[in-house]
């Protein structure tokens, strides 16, 4: 019997946009924080909004995978795997040691040299203008409660 599924990675994307939205969704109603409403937005409100917009786009895809033939899934490029999720683990465990102006470019530098692309001139440019964006709008525009310099620099 032949399977209903034709493209599998519309598939396999729909089932890991759901699953993370899912369990972002699990994360936001069982912890302690207050959704709030759209007047009052607590800490879970944006991310929850977030989760169910994942889920969603997930859903379509799951359903384009019923509809649109697709290729199949080639090899899993480990390399590229590893220099994106090390250094975002490391971003999260660091971050708030070494500081924003630190781990950003780390991060941004570390996962551009994932792509088979990669020119040192645009990744520094990208983190540099990321760094800068991020620290305008999430810590000085938004607040966000991330050092700039971290604790290991006095910071």
């Amino acid at each position: 019997m032949a399977s209903p599924i034709r493209s599998i990675k519309e598939f396999l994307t729909g089932i890991i946009y759901m699953a993370i939205g899912s369990g972002a969704v699990l994360i936001a109603v069982l912890g302690d924080y207050k959704i709030g409403n759209a007047v009052k937005m607590g800490p879970a409100y944006f991310p929850l909004v977030l989760s169910f917009i994942l889920i969603f786009i997930g859903l379509i895809s799951l359903v384009r995978s019923f509809i649109k033939p697709g290729t199949p899934v080639g090899a899993i490029a480990i390399n590229g795997l590893v220099l994106v999720i090390i250094p975002t683990v490391l971003f999260g465990l660091l971050v708030r040691k070494l500081g924003l102006v630190i781990m950003l470019p780390l991060l941004v530098i570390i996962s551009s040299y994932a792509s088979r692309q990669f020119r040192w001139g645009p990744a520094l440019a990208l983190a540099v203008g990321m760094t800068i964006f991020c620290t305008l709008v999430f810590i000085k525009g938004l607040g966000v409660p991330l050092p700039i310099l971290g604790s290991w620099f006095g910071g």
